[in-house]
Parts: structure tokens; sequence; C-alpha cells
């Protein structure tokens, strides 16, 4: 069963890389690398199609991180005990199945190593670790569209939801009874590397919004 765990994270991360922006892009005739910003994702693709091929793209990704994480919940299902050392690791399990799929968006083997800035699809892994993660994602979620929804600057929304779902994770586990911090300890480390991860790969959206050159939505 571990061995179909590792073959799991494996198979994430190759459905991670597959770069849909740049499928559908080339699906119209276009070259997503040579438009706007040169990114991959949603937001990119809204530039070169508009709003309805955006969604599409923005649906797929989250999906490359979502169906993983549900294929990692049966296995962790299926190994489950009532030892907290083996419930650690299966938590370990399931991050680096998530893990892989955000990998695969950011550091595509299709396309030498350089792909998108993995917001979709670290949304559909948390949203895929339920409950813990799917909570804290509900609340970046929110906080995403009232930031968009005011400023208008999809990079910003994003940094700021990056920021808010650790704090929600760690607001979660002291308000409900039920989740011991000694087993999900690991959810806190992934919860902030992976955010941090994602804000570093919008360095630039973080100069241009500091020089106020970034463009809106």
């Amino acid at each position: 069963m571990y061995a179909t765990f590792i073959t799991t994270i494996a198979a994430a991360y190759l459905l991670g890389s597959i770069p849909f922006g740049l499928i559908i892009a080339r699906a119209h005739g276009k070259d997503l690398r040579a438009i706007g910003s040169g990114n991959i994702g949603a937001t990119n693709v809204s530039r070169a199609l508009g709003k309805r091929w955006a969604y599409l793209c923005f649906l797929l990704d989250m999906l490359k991180g979502l169906l993983p994480m549900l294929a990692a919940m049966g296995l962790g299902k299926a190994l489950s005990t009532q030892s907290q050392t083996q419930g650690i690791v299966i938590l370990w399990l399931w991050l680096a199945v998530g893990c892989a799929a955000i990998l695969g968006h950011i550091f595509p083997v299709y396309l030498r190593f350089k792909g998108g800035k993995g917001v979709a699809t670290s949304l559909g892994v948390a949203l895929g670790l339920w409950p813990y993660y799917t909570i804290s994602a509900a609340v970046a979620l929110l906080i995403w569209v009232l930031i968009f929804s005011a400023w208008r600057y999809v990079s910003l929304a994003s940094i700021t939801a990056s920021i808010v779902f650790p704090v929600a994770l760690v607001l979660a586990i002291i308000v409900v009874p039920q989740w011991n911090l000694a087993i999900l300890w690991p959810l806190l480390i992934a919860a902030t590397a992976i955010p941090l991860m994602v804000i570093i790969r919008h360095r630039e959206n973080i100069k241009r919004l500091l020089a106020g050159t970034e463009n809106k939505i």
C-alpha cells in the first residue's frame, strides 16, 4: 500500500505538470508565453482569450491538485489505524501527494520546469485535504474574492489569501477540540511552506505592486 502511495505521488507530479493554459491557448492558435505576462495560468488566459476560457483553465488547474488528494484520501483511509505514529506518516504521505501536484504545475517536466505560480493547484490541494485544509481554504478563497473585488489585482488577492491560509488553520486547530496538534503538526508545516512557495513565485508581481505598475483585471 505504501508503494501505491509512492506511485500516486509520481502520478500527481505528472498530472500537475500538464499545462492546461498553454494547451487551451494553442488550441486557439496562440502562444500564451508570448502574451501578457507570459505565464501559463488562468490570469494570462483571460488576457489572451477572455474570461470563459480563463475559468476553464482555473478549473482544470485546480483539479490537478484536487483529484490526487482525493485519491490519497482513499489510500489513507485504507491504511488508517489507531496508531498516532502511523497517522502522522499517512498525513506526510497525503501532503507529499499534494506538494507533488503543486511542484508539477510550478516546475512542469513537459515545459523544461518553467511553469505557473501554483495558486489554482494549491487551492485544489487544500480543498482535497478534508476537513483540515478545506475550511482554511474556504476562508482564504473568501478573502481572495474580497481583495480582488476591491482592487482588481489577481496577484494581490492571491498573495493575501496565501498569508491568510495558515493563519486560518492555526485558529481552526485552536477552536476545534477534536483536532489534535500532536497529530496535525505536519499540516502546519505544509500550510506555511506551500503559501510561501506561492508568494515567492509572485515576487515580480510584488515589485510591480510596490511600484504601482501591476496590471489590473
